[in-house]
């Protein structure tokens, strides 16, 4: 007897575990279910859709061969039965059996399984404020909501934006509203920075910069009461903690929440994060059943904890675990590091692994070194700035996570890809000081970032490098009355000498020996340089003639004027 096989959800997990269990099994009967009629489309690309950079809807449900991926496509080509506008009611555990409603007739019927899939996925969170329901706030649950919110544009009614949460979403589809479309936008998030679940404040700061630089008006800190109609004309007015804003359309990024009911429901587990629980095999509490995608929650393999991740690279790699599982194999999925990259304007962003505060929060005791260096050989006519976080346990040197940022997108992933798969093993400070990657003057240097990230943290946990984030430094010399000494030089450090006085002391380094006489010794002093190795070994020395009160500026100038342009 064949399989019957039965599967709901046809976006991502859905259509990738019964086109390879097709291929396993090819006399299985399998059907796939979905609410919506359009399915199995790269919802990661609604936010290019809107910006412009993809022209036509239908690529995003469409295959690299431009094969339509539609109900007559699996049926045809695939050999799968597919169900559109069916709604998964309730799961017959004993019976094996899943109630189905069909959206378009009410109708109601049972469809037998051998084995259930559930990739339910996950909604967007809709804040308690009040007017979220109104007709000009979206959000992106699907293409539907994409189409509308472009169809408004085009007809050009839409000339002022705002953007309510500072996540992934929040900020792509902040630059897909501002770069092509000219719509002044408002971007507004509770926490003091952006990609607060994502970045560290230092990487952080950097994407926030290119936001602004761009045009995209940045509220951090700041609370949504509520949206309101605007009188007159369509529109919303956003009150927030601290303004009023008058707005043609509202955009929700706030997040999204799993969709476990269907599983609740039927008695499944259902863990602390809010997703359905999952071995290894990809199998709920219900050996019979399987469940993958944003509706369930892994194992982070730096932390242990377990941890939601909507991402469509994690949901098709658990689609083909399910499908060999159910087909009699023994595939494992092991968990997360939470790997993740994204695209702001002209800056890539990268990360893996854990942040400063999840560290903190997990238990370690982290430490972190941010270094800024050209991503390839300095000499060579296309090399750009990479800035990079890594972070440590203090007590173990364990490598918790990476973070990066830079214009050349493909190298800051390169450099965070390399680190990634490494985590899971409990890869050591020292095993990122002697990473081998290649070389060649086009793509890296001889010492490439990511090692000398490894041999800044380091000198950090040594003792020999005592540090101070560019951020941090920033906050103070605007708000005390400290020194810098400034190795870089003397045409360099002309204009910071005018500007500041007393304040900022020029030693070049190449003079620091002779003039050794002339530091500072009873105060603070900020020792700053180019990127940070060459105040770094100001700072050595100085240490070694008895001056210690000294804080080498992580990245240098560099980072200064990533996370501060406005500072000269």
């Amino acid at each position: 007897m064949p399989k019957e096989i039965v599967i709901v959800g046809a976006v991502a997990v859905g259509p990738k575990v019964a086109c390879r269990l097709k291929r396993l099994e090819p006399e299985a009967n399998i059907t796939l279910i979905d609410r919506d009629d359009l399915i199995s489309y790269g919802g990661c690309g609604i936010p290019y859709y809107v910006g412009g950079d993809i022209n036509d809807l239908e690529d995003l449900y469409s295959t690299s061969s431009h094969a339509v991926r539609d109900q007559a496509f699996f049926e045809n080509c695939k050999g799968i039965n597919v169900l559109t506008r069916v709604e998964a009611v309730e799961i017959d555990r004993n019976g094996k059996k899943l109630k189905v409603k069909h959206l378009e007739s009410g109708e109601e019927e049972s469809l037998g399984y051998d084995k259930l899939v559930l990739a339910t996925g996950a909604s967007p969170v809709i804040p308690p404020f009040p007017g979220g329901d109104l007709p000009r706030v979206f959000t992106l649950a699907d293409l539907h909501d994409a189409e509308k919110i472009k169809k408004l544009m085009s007809q050009g009614r839409v000339g002022t934006a705002a953007v309510i949460g500072a996540g992934a979403i929040g900020l792509e589809i902040s630059e897909a509203l501002a770069d092509l479309w000219g719509i002044e936008t408002t971007l507004i998030e509770m926490e003091d920075q952006v990609l607060p679940t994502i970045l560290g404040k230092c990487i952080a700061r950097i994407a926030a910069k290119e936001m602004e630089k761009k045009g995209v008006n940045l509220l951090l800190s700041e609370r949504v009461l509520q949206i309101t109609g605007r009188e007159g004309s369509d529109g919303c007015v956003v009150k927030t903690s601290n303004n009023v804003l008058s707005v043609d359309i509202v955009v929700l990024a706030a997040g999204v929440r799993p969709n476990t009911e269907l599983a609740q429901n039927a008695g499944l587990s259902v863990g602390i994060s809010g997703g359905i629980v999952v071995d290894r095999r990809m199998r709920t509490s219900d050996p019979n059943i399987y469940a993958g995608g944003d509706c369930v929650e892994l194992q982070n393999l730096v932390s242990g904890e377990n941890t939601l991740m909507a991402l469509g690279s994690l949901a098709n790699r658990q689609g083909r675990v399910i499908a060999t599982n159910i087909s009699g194999g023994q595939s494992h999925f092991r968990g997360t590091v939470g790997t993740f990259c994204l695209k702001i304007f002209d800056l890539g962003i990268s990360k893996a692994g854990l942040t400063y505060r999840q560290a903190k929060l997990t238990g370690f005791d982290p430490v972190y070194a941010a270094v800024a260096q050209a991503d390839h050989a300095h000499f060579y006519p296309s090399s750009e700035m990479t800035y990079i976080s890594l972070i440590a346990d203090r007590r173990s040197r364990k490598i918790l996570g990476v973070e990066a940022a830079g214009k050349n997108g493909d190298a800051v992933k390169a450099r965070v890809d390399a680190v990634a798969v490494l985590l899971k093993y409990g890869v050591d400070v020292d095993d990122v000081c002697g990473l081998e990657t290649g070389y060649a003057p086009p793509f890296a240097s001889a010492m490439d970032v990511i090692n000398n990230a490894g041999n800044a943290l380091d000198n950090i946990l040594a003792g020999s490098n005592r540090p101070i984030d560019a951020a941090d430094f920033l906050f103070d010399f605007a708000h005390k009355e400290i020194k810098v000494l400034d190795i870089r030089g003397e045409k360099e450090a002309v204009p910071f000498l005018q500007k500041y006085g007393s304040r900022w002391l020029n030693i070049p380094q190449d003079q620091l020996r002779s003039r050794v006489a002339e530091v500072p010794q009873n105060e603070p002093l900020f020792l700053l340089c180019d990127t940070g190795p060459r105040s770094y070994e100001a700072q050595v020395y100085l240490s070694s003639q008895g001056i210690t009160d000294t804080f080498n500026i992580q990245g240098g100038f560099a980072m200064i004027i990533a996370t501060d342009p406005e500072f000269i």
